[in-house]
Order: C-alpha cells, then structure tokens, then sequence
C-alpha cells in the first residue's frame, strides 16, 4: 500500500467575492522508502500542497489518503492524530523551543504518546545519537550552530517513528556547506528506509533526488527522475 496517494485533489480560497485555485486537480502516489522532490517557483502550490499532505489542511475536493485513511473526512482532532503518529515535519526555520534542551525538544512529540518522561527523553537520546547530536543533549538552540539546530529539528521529526517526512526548504536557512551535511543526512535516512517528500525551489537539490515532482499553477507538471518527463 502507498504512503501517500492523492487522486485529482483541487484548493480552493474564498478572497472577498473571488474564488482562488490554488491547487486545481493533483494527483501521485509516494510509495514506501521514496525519496520525491517537489519543486516549483513561489504560487505554483507547492505550499499548499505540502500543508495537505502534512494534514494542516484539507482539500476542498478529491480525495488524500494517508495509510489506509481518508484525510478528507477526518475532524481537526484526528487529523491532529494522524500527523503525531504518522508525520515527521522538518522546516526552513527549525521550530525549536528556545528555553527547552535538545533532548527535551527532541522529546515533545512524544508528549502525546502517553510515554514517562524517563522513556520520553531515552528515545529522544537515541534518535540524537542517530544524527550525532549525542554529545550536545543539554545544550539549548542557542548554543547550537544553525547546522546542529536543524539536526536537533530532523530528530525530533524521527523520534515518532513517522511513515512519512516532510521537508519544507529544510536547507534554506544554512550556508552551503551545513547544507550540503543535511542533505547527506536525508539521503542516509532514504537509504534507511525512511519515506521522505522534499519541498524546494531550488532545481539543484531537486535534481539530485531519484523522483521530482515539478509544480506550476497548482497542477503537476512533470513527474519523473531528474531531467525526465513523465
């Protein structure tokens, strides 16, 4: 069964008396262990695509399934559900709580899982320790480098155990470099297994994803390896 599977799904916003499509018909399946970029310039969806897929919105038509469920017909509180247990997110700018530790950020999603705190913070290590943040547990975001801060955000999206990634320009803030480390650490965890969607306008990363999704006026434009069309 896919991941994520998504038949002929429309956005509309109601603006004053002028109804916007923002996305007007997409339709993919992700399978399990993918790695997909989607790519595309500023108004092209990928936003709003990514709030769908990431269960912070839902379409006004077509249907997405996640797993085996409707996200479509799902109340606020088991969409909220389904993106603790089965969403990993990883941002442009970290999320992190400033007055909080790593193992306590890498801890939060936890918090809804009804784990001790004991059980909460071992697993947070762990996952931690799996991006080579074991040696900086204690530190808070403002003693990290923008680099370590973005590790600590990636561990807190695996500490969950998600079925799927989600990456909304998770290199933007960093310098070319730090950025290059991160996404050497998203291909590691695609070689893992781990089921990743990338979200970027930046055709060099996309390019070196084995699927890209390209994007245009809320319609998918391409859908194939790198420089193919499908």
């Amino acid at each position: 069964m896919p991941v994520v599977q998504l038949e002929e799904v429309t956005r509309h916003y109601q603006m004053g008396d002028q109804r916007v499509a923002a996305l007007g018909g997409v339709s993919f399946e992700v399978g399990e262990g993918e790695l997909v970029a989607i790519v595309g310039t500023s108004g092209s969806g990928k936003t709003t695509l990514l709030n769908i897929l990431g269960c912070l919105d839902r379409p006004s038509g077509g249907t997405y399934r996640l797993r085996d469920a409707d996200v479509r017909g799902l109340s606020d509180d088991q969409r909220s559900r389904l993106r603790n247990r089965e969403i990993g997110f990883i941002f442009q700018s970290f999320h992190l709580l400033p007055r909080a530790t790593a193992v306590d950020n890498v801890a939060l999603p936890l918090v809804y899982r009804g784990l001790s705190r004991r059980e909460r913070r071992e697993r947070a290590r762990q996952v931690l320790e799996r991006v080579e943040l074991g040696h900086r547990l204690d530190h808070r975001p403002n003693q990290l480098s923008g680099g370590q801060r973005q590790r600590v955000a990636i561990a807190r999206a695996l500490v969950g155990k998600p079925s799927l990634l989600l990456c909304d320009e998770p290199t933007g803030n960093l310098d070319s470099a730090t950025g290059e480390e991160i996404l050497a650490l998203f291909f590691r965890l695609h070689e893992e297994g781990a089921t990743v969607i990338l979200v970027t306008h930046e055709a060099s990363i996309a390019a070196r994803c084995p699927r890209v999704i390209r994007m245009s006026d809320g319609r998918v434009l391409s859908d194939g390896p790198p420089g193919g069309q499908a």
